[in-house]
C-alpha cells in the first residue's frame, strides 16, 4: 500500500495504481514546461566547458584569473601590432618599388640615357633606364595608362595581356629591373641586351583585342 499526497487529502492506493497515478501526474504540461529546452541544455553544457577550461588555464598561469586576463590582453595587443606592422611594411615595399620615381622622360629619352650608361660601363643605370623605356613606350602607345605608383611586375602583367607574345619577356624584364634597382644586384651587359631586345620586341608587337 502506498500513500500519495497529490491532493490536500492523503490517498491510499496499491503499488500499480500508484505508478499509474505518478505517471499521469508527471505528464502534466507544467512539468514539461519546467524542463530546459535542448538549446538551453547545450548552452549550459558549453558554459560549463568554458568555465572548466578557464579554471584549468588560470591554475597554471601566475596570478590566477587576473594573470590569465593579462596574458589574453597582451596576446591581443601583439596580434594588433603585428597586423599593423606587416600591413605598413607591405604598403611601404609596394610604394618603394615603382618604376618611375620622379618626372618621366619620353621613351626615346630613356633609350638614350640607357645607351650612354651602357657605353660608359654603368650597367645599373643602363638596365634601369632601358626597362623604363619599355614601360614609357607602352604608355605612349596607350597600351598602359599613364599613372604613378605602378610597379615593374604590374606593368609587365598589364602589358602582357595586350601583348601575349611578349608576356614572358616582360616578366623577365621586370625581374631584371627589380633585381638591380631594388635588390642591389649589379647590372650586367647581358641584362642590358635582354632589355634592349624586349624593347624592340614590344615595339614590333601589335596588341590583341581583349
Amino acid at each position: 500500500m502506498v500513500t500519495l499526497f497529490f491532493t490536500d487529502v492523503p490517498v491510499d492506493i496499491d503499488r500499480d495504481p500508484a505508478r499509474r497515478a505518478a505517471a499521469e501526474e508527471l505528464s502534466d504540461p507544467k512539468y514539461r514546461d519546467a524542463q530546459p529546452g535542448f538549446l538551453q541544455q547545450v548552452g549550459q553544457w558549453l558554459g560549463e566547458q568554458v568555465e572548466k577550461l578557464l579554471r584549468g588555464m588560470s591554475s597554471v598561469v601566475p596570478g590566477g584569473p587576473f594573470g590569465l586576463l593579462l596574458v589574453i590582453a597582451l596576446l591581443i595587443v601583439l596580434v594588433v601590432v603585428v597586423r599593423l606592422r606587416t600591413g605598413k611594411v607591405a604598403r611601404t615595399a609596394r610604394a618603394d618599388r615603382v618604376v618611375f620615381g620622379g618626372q618621366r622622360q619620353s621613351a626615346e629619352g630613356y633609350r638614350r640615357s640607357a645607351a650612354e650608361a651602357a657605353a660608359a660601363g654603368r650597367y645599373d643605370d643602363a638596365v634601369r633606364d632601358r626597362f623604363r623605356a619599355v614601360v614609357r613606350a607602352l604608355e605612349e602607345r596607350a597600351l598602359l595608362d599613364t599613372r604613378s605608383g605602378r610597379t615593374a611586375d604590374e606593368a609587365a602583367a598589364e602589358a602582357g595581356v595586350l601583348l601575349p607574345n611578349a608576356a614572358d619577356a616582360l616578366r623577365q624584364g621586370a625581374r631584371l629591373f627589380d633585381d638591380v634597382h631594388y635588390g642591389g644586384r649589379a647590372g650586367t651587359e647581358a641584362a642590358y641586351r635582354t632589355l634592349t631586345e624586349l624593347d624592340e620586341q614590344c615595339r614590333r608587337e601589335r596588341p590583341v583585342a581583349v
